[in-house]
C-alpha cells in the first residue's frame, strides 16, 4: 500500500507540472501558421494547395526553374499581381477579399517584360469568418513564431486577454520604439516587399516596414489586422494599418505616429 501511494503522489505531481506548463504556454496565445495539406489544384505549371481556404489563405508554387514567375489573382473587379519564387517552394497568399470566386493565373517570363500564361485555376471560397485571412502570415506580412517582432509581442501582450488592451499596447510600442528611415525612403526599389526583420533590427523603417511589423505583432496575438497600401492625400504612396478589435475596425498609421507624415485623406488601393 505504501508503494502504491508513492506512485500516486508521483503521478499527481507529474500531471500538475504538465498542467502548469500547458497553462503557461496557453497564456501567451497560439501563433497561427499556414500549413500545407493534401487538397491541391493543378493546371499547367500552377500548383495551388487549397486545403485551408476556410482559414483565408492558399499556398502556391511552380516547378523549380530559372525564369521569373508572376501570379495574378482576380476576384470580382479586383486584380492583384504578385511575384512568385522560382525555387519550387510554396508561398502563402491571402484570400483577403472574402467569400466568392477567385481565379489565379501563373505567368512565366519569356523575354524582357514579356510573360506567357502557364496555368490557371479558379476556386470558390466560403469562409465562416472572413477575418481569419488576417490572422496568418503571407508574402507581404512574412513572419514565424521565432521572428523577433512576434517574440516581443508575446512578451508585451502575453498576459492580456482583451483585444483592445493588446491593440493599445502595440500602438504605444510602435510610437516609442521606432523611427522613420528617411534614407531608405528615397532609395527603396519599386516592388520591394516589407522588410520586417531588417526594420526590427534597426528599429527603423519606411511606412510599409513599420506597418508590416505592427500587423505581425497584432496577428500573432489573435487580433486580425490588415496591411493597407494606397495613397495619402491623393499623391503620396503610403502604407498603414487597420485592425478588427472586438468587432470594431480601428485605424493606425505608424508613420504618422512618428510625425514622418501628417494624417490626411487615405485612399486604399490594396491590402494584405
Amino acid at each position: 500500500m505504501k508503494r502504491d501511494t508513492g506512485w500516486r503522489k508521483i503521478l499527481i505531481r507529474c500531471v500538475s507540472v504538465a498542467l502548469l506548463f500547458l497553462l503557461s504556454a496557453l497564456s501567451f496565445g497560439e501563433v497561427l501558421m499556414p500549413q500545407s495539406g493534401s487538397k491541391t489544384k493543378k493546371n499547367g505549371g500552377l500548383v495551388i494547395d487549397c486545403t485551408h481556404m476556410d482559414d483565408g489563405y492558399v499556398m502556391i508554387k511552380s516547378a523549380k526553374g530559372k525564369k521569373k514567375l508572376k501570379v495574378r489573382m482576380k476576384m470580382g473587379d479586383t486584380t492583384l499581381t504578385y511575384d512568385l519564387n522560382n525555387n519550387g517552394e510554396y508561398e502563402v497568399f491571402p484570400l483577403q477579399y472574402g467569400n466568392g470566386k477567385y481565379t489565379f493565373s501563373l505567368y512565366k517570363n519569356v523575354s524582357g517584360k514579356k510573360y506567357s500564361e502557364e496555368g490557371k485555376v479558379s476556386l470558390t471560397v466560403k469562409m465562416d469568418d472572413e477575418n481569419r485571412a488576417f490572422l496568418y502570415p503571407n508574402q507581404y506580412v512574412d513572419y514565424t513564431p521565432s521572428t523577433a517582432a512576434v517574440v516581443e509581442a508575446g512578451k508585451l501582450c502575453g498576459d492580456m486577454k482583451d483585444q483592445t488592451e493588446i491593440y493599445k499596447a502595440v500602438c504605444a510600442y510602435m510610437k516609442s520604439h521606432f523611427a522613420y528611415d528617411y534614407v531608405k525612403a528615397v532609395s527603396v526599389k519599386a516592388g520591394q516587399l516589407p522588410q520586417i526583420d531588417d526594420a526590427w533590427n534597426k528599429h527603423m523603417g519606411i511606412c510599409q516596414d513599420l506597418s508590416a511589423i505592427m500587423v505581425a505583432m497584432l496577428r500573432s496575438q489573435g487580433v486580425p489586422a490588415r496591411l493597407m497600401i494606397g495613397t495619402l492625400n491623393a499623391s503620396t504612396y503610403h502604407a498603414w494599418v487597420t485592425a478588427v478589435v472586438n468587432g470594431q475596425e480601428e485605424f493606425f498609421d505608424p508613420t504618422a505616429a512618428l510625425n514622418a507624415v501628417s494624417n490626411g485623406s487615405y485612399t486604399v488601393e490594396r491590402y494584405y
